[in-house]
């Protein structure tokens, strides 16, 4: 009997807490009573929490926003809703910090702060400025947690499109889409099965650096992956990408290199030089359609080089993270299924 309980100490698993229950913890006593006792329908559907000084508590769920009460019951009017007080602010800023906002010093001039697991907690208050920029933020009135989901296998009908059947190497990527339509979640769970191998592809997997900026692609903590991204998958995780994708060629040897949300104008120069030394890249950017990411002057440049061989539009129509469309970055047309097999 004993060997048997010493063996099932061994076997003990951990169950991973679901991710609303990651970012409980960092709310004040009271907000955290009211939606902890929310049904579990809500509860895994939660995507932001919105908290803003003397205003109502707003929930945001796939199909809109909920108000709740004081006791956790959805709201029918404004004035029956639970509202924000300026302690609640700051008790989430104290949790959120440590105690210490200005330990974040960098993360604040950025607006947000990432919680372990990848969360990310946006931030609205007064700027302080220092030679014309953003030195950091105080005053606090204004909160979103944006809550982050894997979505294992959210990427497998989009994997066909972009592996190269003949070569067996990666098309240089983009996904793009408005905001709140999938494309960090899209990202990671093309990351995860690239780089584990994809058998039913005939694809054996290939070593990925991945410059996470916002600790939002590999949600890591103390330097740990907390969010599955691959067996053979490399992370700088809170590394401006521009100087992070140098650092990956120069260090790693990847096969590719992936980051999230690229926008200045080091970042498009720092793509330029991936390109030049044969890695390929998977990427993504806020852009509702290829007319506005032409209108971008940066991008426009990056489309000119016809490097970009997939462009990857997603939206919400159906659920979060719907492919609206995919386009053969040499043709600038739509591809078919067909055609993703003769690529």
């Amino acid at each position: 009997m004993s060997r048997l309980v010493h063996s099932l100490e061994n076997c003990r698993v951990t169950i991973k807490p679901s991710p609303w229950q990651e970012v409980i913890p960092v709310l004040p006593a009271g907000i955290r009573g009211i939606i902890s006792g929310l049904s579990l329908n809500i509860l895994e559907r939660l995507e932001e929490i919105r908290l803003r000084q003397n205003k109502p508590l707003i929930l945001g769920l796939p199909d809109g926003d909920i108000f709740l009460d004081i006791n956790g019951k959805p709201a029918v009017t404004p004035r029956d809703c639970y509202l924000v007080t300026a302690d609640d602010i700051q008790r989430v800023t104290q949790l959120i910090s440590g105690c210490s906002l200005y330990a974040f010093g960098e993360e604040l001039k950025n607006g947000f702060i990432t919680l372990p697991g990848g969360h990310r907690v946006g931030l609205t208050g007064k700027t302080l400025l220092e030679n014309g920029r953003v030195r950091t933020l105080k005053y606090i009135s204004g909160l979103n947690i944006r809550i982050s989901r894997e979505v294992k296998g959210a990427a497998s009908p989009l994997l066909p499109f972009i592996i190269d059947q003949r070569s067996g190497n990666i098309f240089n990527t983009l996904i793009f889409s408005p905001p709140r339509c999938g494309k960090t979640t899209m990202l990671r769970d093309i990351i995860r099965q690239l780089s584990n191998g994809i058998p039913e592809l005939n694809f054996k997997g290939v070593v990925i650096g991945v410059v996470d900026e916002r600790s939002e692609l590999a949600g890591c903590f103390q330097g740990v992956p907390q969010r599955e991204v691959g067996i053979r998958t490399d992370v700088l995780d809170g590394c401006r990408k521009a100087e992070g994708m140098f650092m990956l060629l120069r260090s790693m040897a990847p096969r590719v290199i992936a980051t999230d949300e690229i926008g200045t104008d080091e970042d498009f120069a720092a793509l330029e030089g991936v390109f030049n030394a044969g890695v390929k890249v998977l990427t993504t950017v806020h852009a509702a359609s290829l007319t506005e990411l032409n209108q971008r002057p940066a991008l426009r440049n990056l489309l000119n080089m016809k490097v970009i061989e997939r462009f990857v539009l997603l939206s919400r129509s159906k659920n979060i993270g719907t492919v609206e469309e995919i386009i053969d970055g040499r043709t600038m047309l739509p591809l078919s299924g067909k055609e993703a097999k003769h690529a």
